[in-house]
């Protein structure tokens, strides 16, 4: 077989979970419901022998999730570097070994910012390190296709469905939804999406993100750094998500829900073809406005 042209892959597990366990309610008439509620799961990284973080799941993806956290931490540069993700649910750990250890672990650990992030997220590092190196293209857009995207999105809160308690994350392109990943925690859900990208080299160029959490600038940096120029969610924007946003180039669009949105940043990147022909040259002026703010 010639593998010259196959992509490295570290040593993986398959330990996914299911993501709900069943569970008994008594509602507000005193009847029994039988129904299920989302697993949270604890998962203690260890990085070379290490104890890195303990992250709250649900498990379905925790290689995934384990590799993308890495990345976007930024405590790892290539991929090339993992020898293997190993995880053990009897421990609740999982094993993260690399070839030659990491540079300057010390100094990564030892500043750490605790964001908004579900459940508290954590950030090692400098959150504007690397930021200035980073260059997005712009991400073009059909109002029309917004739409679209969210009735299809609607379709895959399959967790979020059955037992509610989740964060749901979508990596999109023209329209079809390429990867939706659900967890206790938007911070997760990206992170295993950035993992999957990182695992088989997916670009984010071309891509649009979507989240149900708050576009916060935890989130803002996460896309940015997997190189996606274009960020949707139902939720709203923090003050220093917007400005990030303007940084780096995101075009934010929030508050998405049925045929309402509103574009926080990068309206210019929109092409505004569900509005009526009276109102677009309004549209178009407001576009232009909101980019000589950026």
């Amino acid at each position: 077989m010639d593998t010259r042209h196959m992509r490295y892959q570290p040593l993986l597990t398959d330990a996914g979970l299911d993501a709900a366990e069943p569970a008994s309610a008594i509602d507000e008439f005193g009847e029994i419901r039988e129904g299920h509620v989302a697993a949270e799961r604890a998962l203690t990284l260890y990085l070379d022998k290490r104890e890195i973080v303990t992250l709250m799941t649900l498990g379905t993806r925790p290689e995934m999730l384990v590799l993308g956290w890495l990345r976007n931490q930024r405590l790892l540069q290539s991929i090339n570097q993992i020898k293997a993700v190993q995880v053990d649910w009897e421990t609740e750990s999982v094993a993260v070994t690399t070839y030659r250890g990491i540079e300057g672990l010390d100094g990564k650990m030892a500043r750490k910012t605790i964001t908004t992030g579900c459940g508290q997220g954590t950030v090692f590092g400098d959150l504007m390190d690397d930021l200035a190196k980073i260059s997005l293209p712009h991400g073009i857009i059909r109002q029309s296709e917004i739409y679209d995207l969210l009735k299809t999105l609607n379709e895959h809160n399959q967790v979020y469905q059955r037992a509610g308690a989740v964060h749901g994350c979508a990596l999109c392109r023209d329209g079809d939804i390429q990867l939706f990943i659900e967890d206790v925690g938007r911070h997760n859900a990206v992170d295993a999406i950035a993992g999957q990208m990182w695992l088989e080299g997916t670009a984010g160029n071309d891509k649009l993100f979507y989240t149900t959490g708050r576009l916060t600038s935890e989130m803002v940096i996460k896309v940015a750094q997997m190189g996606i120029p274009i960020l949707l969610s139902r939720s709203g924007v923090t003050q220093m998500g917007l400005a990030l946003a303007r940084q780096v180039g995101v075009t934010l669009i929030a508050r998405a829900k049925g045929k309402h949105f509103l574009v926080y940043n990068g309206a210019d990147d929109i092409t505004f073809d569900a509005v009526p022909e009276v109102d677009l040259k309004r549209v178009r002026k407001a576009a232009v406005e909101q980019a000589k703010g950026r």
